[in-house]
């Protein structure tokens, strides 16, 4: 008897995950180059292996169904097992011997990244990067769908399934516009701060490092009047430059040659950001052992 699982062809797969991301039949035959029509057939085709509807559909919208939504978080795990295993196998051809997909904060790659990266690059030359600056949310989402193999972050709150390792610290600093008042010479704490508005990474993209900053401020009786939000260091910057707040960030992102700009570190506080690196138990990549051998602290 011939299973189920044996009864699918990647093709329906892949026609499933356009159309359960683009809901709509007419952009997903187009985005695929074929007809409504045979997306449509080769649809139901699946669903008639599976035994139960992935979508419901009316003469307004498609929507994935139950079902469909839970096929759907597999479907994308299959798929992009299938595009790293070829992947692999074009880097083999070409002399290579694999690809580690990484994703940072932008305070990793102005921290420990490089110096890690160029130690790799010496030691395993024949392993490409793939490398995306993500925020921490961002990066888990990516590593629980196999589409990172390993992300520098500042959290290390994971889900079950995970390992996170703390890879360095590093104080923080307040970066003010170049003509405000507070200068190094007569800066003594952040409770100066407490009538600025801040601007802040999104407590939702990094709540770990948002506590820290409330912990901060607190320790200085008042809570931050956070104006802006934004997860880019420049974009904070540009504020900052523009009189629309101030921030405070990792001591390693306080680099700016910008003449609009200071920067003052807080080093007699407790508080500092921790580095993590993260990854999936399970990840199956035969490159990832390799980075991990050569952490701090290792």
């Amino acid at each position: 008897m011939i299973s189920t699982a044996n009864q699918l062809e990647l093709r329906q797969l892949s026609y499933f995950k356009v159309l359960a991301q683009e809901l709509h039949y007419r952009k997903a035959s187009e985005l695929l180059f074929i007809s409504q029509s045979a997306l449509s057939q080769q649809i139901k085709q699946l669903e008639n292996i599976l035994k139960v509807p992935l979508f419901e559909r009316t003469n307004k919208k498609v929507l994935l169904t139950e079902a469909g939504a839970l096929f759907y978080k597999d479907v994308l795990l299959v798929m992009n097992r299938v595009e790293h295993a070829v992947n692999n196998l074009k880097l083999y051809k070409d002399g290579n011997t694999g690809q580690l997909r990484i994703g940072f904060v932008a305070s990793a790659m102005e921290s420990v990244l490089p110096a890690l990266l160029k130690q790799f690059n010496t030691d395993c030359p024949n392993i490409k990067f793939q490398l995306d600056e993500l925020s921490n949310a961002d990066q888990l989402t990516e590593l629980q769908n196999e589409r990172l193999d390993i992300g520098f972050m500042r959290s290390n709150h994971v889900p079950d399934g995970f390992t996170s390792q703390q890879v360095g610290t590093e104080t923080f600093s307040v970066v003010l516009p170049a003509n405000h008042p507070i200068n190094k010479k007569n800066f003594r704490d952040v409770g100066q701060l407490m009538n600025e508005y801040f601007i802040l990474f999104p407590n939702e993209q990094s709540q770990l490092y948002y506590q820290q900053i409330i912990n901060l401020c607190a320790d200085r009786g008042f809570a931050p009047k956070v104006a802006h939000r934004s997860i880019h260091t420049p974009t904070i910057f540009r504020l900052v430059e523009n009189g629309m707040g101030i921030s405070i960030i990792p001591t390693s992102l306080a680099v700016s040659e910008n003449p609009n700009l200071k920067f003052i570190e807080l080093k007699n506080i407790p508080q500092r950001t921790a580095l993590y690196v993260v990854w999936k138990v399970n990840n199956s990549n035969p490159a990832l052992p390799y980075l991990l051998e050569m952490l701090p602290g290792k």
